[in-house]
């Protein structure tokens, strides 16, 4: 009987390196607040009638949540107002950013990836990991490539068993 052969996993021995952005995606609960409530009508902005609706608003219920102010009409929205709801909010929330829930991921791991040190990766073939169970938007694959081209020697995108070649530092 032929002896069997041990299984070698060779992506473990090899001196691929894995970057995955789904290890810097920071857990907590993402809320859409539409500011268009404080509005007439969802339209007209009339600021005595804001200001106060802002003041007796409950601002607790957004207590350490990463918060996306936007409008859901067409209302023309002076930045001002974006503002004033952000002085409100401000005690309350981890962070606040105008837009949608994508941009408060964005902003979260533009932030974390201007932090980290990529010495590790130095010289060496780095595969950005592609699939994720949580989201990771877009654009921190570019932003996550533009702070890996310096100092890796390649990339890649996608798993180990099959990944997209993306840049080959040259000799």
């Amino acid at each position: 009987m032929e002896q069997e052969k041990e299984i070698v996993n060779r992506v473990a021995n090899s001196v691929l390196q894995v970057f995955d952005l789904e290890d810097y995606y920071q857990e907590g609960e993402r809320v859409a607040l539409d500011i268009s409530q404080w509005l007439l009508e969802g339209f007209v902005l009339r600021e005595k009638d804001f200001r106060q609706a802002l003041k007796d608003y409950n601002w607790e219920q957004y207590q350490d949540k990463f918060v996306a102010l936007h409008c859901s009409t067409d209302a023309i929205v002076p930045a001002w107002a974006y503002m004033l709801v952000t002085i409100y909010l401000q005690p309350y929330a981890k962070l606040i950013v105008q837009g949608t829930i994508n941009d408060i991921d964005i902003q979260l791991y533009q932030q974390t990836l201007q932090k980290l040190d990529y010495t590790q990766y130095a010289d060496k073939p780095v595969i950005v990991k592609g699939c994720s169970r949580k989201p990771v938007p877009e654009q921190a694959y570019v932003m996550a490539v533009n702070k890996l081209m310096p100092v890796a020697k390649s990339l890649m995108f996608g798993e180990a068993c099959s990944s997209v070649p993306l840049y080959k530092k040259k000799r």
